[in-house]
């Protein structure tokens, strides 16, 4: 298994091996050998990375609709659009609850994911239902609306970063046209 590694299995198994010696605070020695509970470990932990990797990828290939960024927008007609303040969020506890990837309608969120959280008027006064694919002006592709946002906000939208929150410190709050078919 080991002579067959890529490079970023390699570094996983490497991470792996770091990790479980900080945590033990033993640092390695050049004579250290891994135990077969360290490479049960290292394995575990490697057919679990795989697994949800593949897994995210097979969910956003499902919701992801994409476009180039050279699509005209007047290619396809939309029969709503909306002017809304769009922040971003990511799947960090501290900006969710203690399920940072499960959103309000129970879909789970995956990295690299092209989805929104709305609030709920865009929803009853709008017509904005779970699962539907919104166009943001200025972005590339559709997002799907799979999260909900606390009853407080009106005339917006979290547009869903992953994990990075340097993209989404980025993104801020702007004012963009949103627009979908009902």
């Amino acid at each position: 298994m080991y002579t067959k590694t890529t490079n970023g299995v390699v570094i996983l198994l490497l991470a792996a091996v770091f990790s479980m010696t900080v945590a033990n605070a033993n640092p390695p020695k050049k004579t250290d050998r891994l135990s077969a509970s360290h490479i049960n470990q290292i394995e575990v932990a490697y057919k679990e990375y795989f697994q949800n990797n593949r897994i995210a990828k097979q969910k956003s290939k499902s919701i992801k609709v994409s476009y180039s960024a050279k699509d005209n927008l007047n290619k396809k007609t939309y029969s709503n659009r909306l002017h809304v303040t769009a922040t971003a969020y990511t799947s960090h506890r501290n900006q969710t609850d203690s399920t940072p990837n499960i959103a309000a309608w129970g879909d789970r969120l995956y990295p690299g994911m092209k989805s929104i959280a709305v609030s709920r008027d865009l929803l009853k006064v709008y017509g904005l239902k779970h699962g539907q694919k919104v166009r943001i002006k200025g972005l590339s592709g559709e997002y799907a609306v799979l999260d909900k946002m606390n009853k407080r906000w009106r005339k917006k939208i979290d547009i869903y970063m992953g994990i990075n929150k340097r993209k989404a410190f980025k993104w801020g709050r702007r004012k963009v046209e949103i627009m979908w078919n009902s």
